[in-house]
């Protein structure tokens, strides 16, 4: 079973996200990957085994770019590693992220102990449900 998983960190926690990304590669490998901007560029250069699809900087667009990809069901798993201690000038935008993922039933680990149950999980391998029903909320009546 092939996902689609985006890695995202913040700043700080990027040294840390390479780290996870090495440690698990022999798993990330065989699934289709996207990072948004240097998040993206940073594993691609330090674990070269890892075909990661580079999106925009999160604050350029690329978190709009993975909300576009939950909505459409294109993405199974997103690995958003947060640093709730630095204040994000696109917080805005995360917030918009996390959204979607709960609306659409999108798998999301905020910290490497979630993103560690995630990947060692046996659903890990198996198909993604992304079952949602919005339609009373699109038939409603105004």
């Amino acid at each position: 079973m092939v996902k689609n998983i985006a890695l995202v960190a913040h700043d700080k926690k990027k040294p840390e996200i390479i780290a996870w990304a090495k440690k698990h590669q022999d798993k990330l490998v065989k699934h289709n990957l996207y990072g948004t901007g240097t998040t993206g560029k940073l594993i691609k250069e330090a674990v070269p085994s890892l075909h990661i699809t580079p999106l925009k900087s999160g604050p350029l667009g690329g978190d709009q770019q993975l909300g576009a990809m939950i909505c459409e069901g294109k993405l199974d798993i997103l690995f958003f590693i947060i640093d709730p201690m630095t204040p994000q000038p696109h917080d805005v935008d995360i917030k918009a992220l996390l959204r979607l993922s709960t609306m659409y039933n999108c798998v999301v680990a905020c910290n490497f102990a979630t993103a560690d149950f995630v990947i060692e999980s046996p659903l890990f391998e198996e198909p993604q449900v992304h079952a949602t029903d919005f339609s009373e909320y699109a038939d409603r009546s105004i």
